[in-house]
């Protein structure tokens, strides 16, 4: 049986090129949590999530701390039940936050090793729905200082010029007219047949507000509006969807199947979000994903397109990876040696076993917070001989 020998874990800080606005906050830096994981057999894997733009420190505690034990010496083919383990190991640390993620980084890294081991790239080890590319759509319009909604319209015609068929902008940090003016320049600069996606960040925290910003968004022929409330204001997304023509989009921040299947009961979005580096790694991504096929929802991930590609590849109701053409702002992409190819709205799946890339080793160093935090397995204690036996 093959057996996880060695956990490493640490965290990252890259610091954004230029402070970056969402709707309700200012971002500077952003902290990653990094693991690899190891068999007996050679064969590693990757796993990774982002921590936020502080508190990174938390992560390989957690890791090497906390989870690593439970897996050391085990089965790496056994996914399903360390993930079980794992869970059961946190109830009194986590189930949501940095425990989660690590969690989640864990689970991916057994699936990355795994199809390494097989030699297959991780979307055909999973099971492969599309075979050589998957949609995207290009992600950005941030708020940044002095960025006028001519510049917002030059950015998102760049990325349709590039060839996306869909594209997301950032709002809710303005008042009403402000935020009417940049909507309409983008709708503009794209034209009527792009799909035009919006993402709040948790804009709002009452209803009546949100509607008269979502109502004055209906004329522009938004997609979604993604994560108009707070994560745990499942009702206030409800009453929304009810009440505009726009689709709501939720989940990234989301963790575990329980709180996904809440979400779709009451009605709170059509479109989930869920980040396989946040709800529970690739085993709980697949989870939610199943249950939200039963209720005929569309799955749509956020974030790192680096995993998230094989996931939609391998997801009968998913759409659509996100995808970041610039790394300015999503700067992970600075920590891994090669890149996806886009094409033609499309991004081109990896041929190379497991994820298909490996960390920038001096990229890690050069942003590290923390040095790697290394967990091997005990070694097996010398055999005792049979009583009566001759000790040779």
């Amino acid at each position: 049986m093959t057996q996880i020998t060695a956990i490493r874990a640490r965290a990252i800080s890259v610091p954004l090129d230029a402070a970056t606005s969402l709707s309700n906050r200012l971002v500077t830096e952003r902290h990653y949590g990094l693991v690899e994981l190891e068999g007996d057999d050679g064969f590693k894997g990757l796993g990774f999530c982002y921590v936020g733009n502080a508190g990174g420190r938390l992560f390989p505690e957690a890791v090497a701390g906390l989870l690593a034990p439970v897996l050391l010496g085990q089965d790496p083919y056994r996914v399903e039940g360390l993930w079980q383990e794992m869970y059961q190991q946190a109830l009194l640390q986590g189930r949501a936050g940095t425990v989660m993620r690590a969690i989640s980084a864990l689970d991916t890294a057994m699936w990355d090793r795994n199809a390494r081991a097989a030699s297959l790239p991780l979307y055909k080890f999973l099971g492969a729905v599309h075979g050589e590319s998957v949609p995207a759509y290009a992600s950005g319009g941030y708020y940044v200082d002095g960025k006028k909604p001519k510049h917002l319209a030059a950015e998102m015609a760049g990325y349709v010029k590039a060839g996306y068929t869909a594209v997301k902008m950032k709002v809710g940090k303005g008042n009403l007219k402000e935020e009417e003016e940049r909507i309409a320049a983008a709708r503009e600069a794209i034209g009527a047949d792009v799909i035009l996606m919006l993402d709040a960040n948790n804009a709002w925290s009452d209803l009546p507000t949100a509607l008269r910003f979502v109502r004055m968004y209906e004329k522009y022929d938004p997609y979604y509006i993604e994560e108009p409330f707070g994560p745990d204001d499942i009702e206030n997304h409800a009453r929304l969807a009810m009440a505009t023509s726009v689709s709501v989009a939720t989940g990234e921040i989301e963790v575990g199947r329980w709180r996904f299947r809440e979400l779709m009961e009451q009605g709170g979005a059509i479109i989930l979000q869920p980040d396989a580096c946040v709800c529970g790694g690739i085993s709980e991504f697949r989870r939610i994903a199943a249950t939200a096929a039963s209720f005929g929802l569309t799955v749509m991930p956020h974030w790192f397109h680096d995993l998230h590609a094989h996931l939609v590849a391998a997801t009968p109701n998913a759409r659509y990876v996100e995808y970041f053409p610039d790394d300015q702002v999503l700067n992970f992409r600075r920590l891994v040696d090669v890149q996806l190819e886009f094409r033609d709205g499309r991004l081109m799946l990896p041929q190379r076993p497991g994820l298909g890339f490996a960390f920038d080793a001096a990229a890690l160093e050069r942003y590290a917070l923390t040095p790697w935090a290394e967990v091997k397995q005990a070694a097996a204690p010398a055999r005792r001989p049979r009583a009566g036996a001759a000790a040779k």
